[in-house]
């Protein structure tokens, strides 16, 4: 966005923020009380949250609740976006659930372009962790050890491909990131690059404020609650995949 390679931006960038509110004139949030907003036009068509104010849509506002006092504003920063895109694709793209398949919870294995990162990850719970190449479909190990297969693909339209052949019947792909730039994907045959019984979705945070992704749908006040625990986040579901 800072280079002008998205087709709408504004003078001051900044599509997410936390704060307090100043002034609200329609009454759904009470002045002074700690919010998060995220989309919505911001940095896109309203001046975003680099700005010390910003005016931002009600329906793209959720306040953070008391346990939000608890954390400071660098702490609180890192939240609204990162994990309301996480846990929509995760909860309603991927459809991460208990009871999905007989697995005894979700077993993570993560990818990165550095190897510097392997140890950190790991101590957040990934069980494994894959040097990012865009032919990990090719590694039998990867596709051999899953039963059933989610793939979280950030880094977009450059590995795509590879992910789709990671999975089988039954597997879900979700892509919602362009790390790897915005070129399309070429010569893209889903009849013969995607296996039968394979699902295929796509989350773009913009979608944030509308009626069919309500940020009341996010559970950011128990993760913000989670996060002022200091508790890892945990579940029993189907083994995962982030690419």
């Amino acid at each position: 966005m800072r280079k002008g390679e998205w087709a709408e931006s504004t003078p001051i960038s900044g599509i997410e923020c936390v704060g307090t509110v100043s002034l609200c004139p329609g009454g759904e949030f009470t002045p002074e009380i700690r919010v998060a907003s995220l989309m919505g036009g911001l940095g896109r068509m309203i001046n975003g949250s680099y700005a010390e104010y910003t005016v931002a849509r009600v329906d793209n506002v959720v306040e953070l609740g008391v346990r939000a006092e608890e954390l400071d504003w660098g702490q609180l920063a890192v939240i609204p976006e990162t994990y309301a895109t996480a846990w929509t694709c995760l909860v309603r793209n991927l459809e991460v659930r208990t009871g999905q398949q007989v697995l005894r919870g979700v077993r993570v294995t993560a990818t990165t372009r550095s190897a510097g990162r392997v140890e950190g990850l790991k101590r957040l719970g990934v069980e494994n962790v894959e040097i990012e190449t865009p032919t990990l479909s090719q590694h039998e190990h990867l596709v051999r050890k899953f039963d059933a297969v989610l793939v979280l693909d950030l880094i977009g339209n450059s590995t795509i491909l590879d992910s789709l052949r990671l999975v089988h019947r039954g597997g879900r792909v979700c892509l919602s990131g362009f790390l790897g730039g915005l070129d399309p994907v070429p010569e893209f045959n889903p009849l013969l690059q995607m296996a039968s019984g394979v699902h295929f979705s796509f989350f773009g945070s913009f979608w944030f404020g509308t009626p069919g992704f309500p940020l009341s749908d996010v559970p950011l006040q128990e993760i913000v609650a989670v996060v002022a625990d200091g508790k890892e986040v945990r579940g029993e579901a189907v083994n995962c995949f982030c690419a």
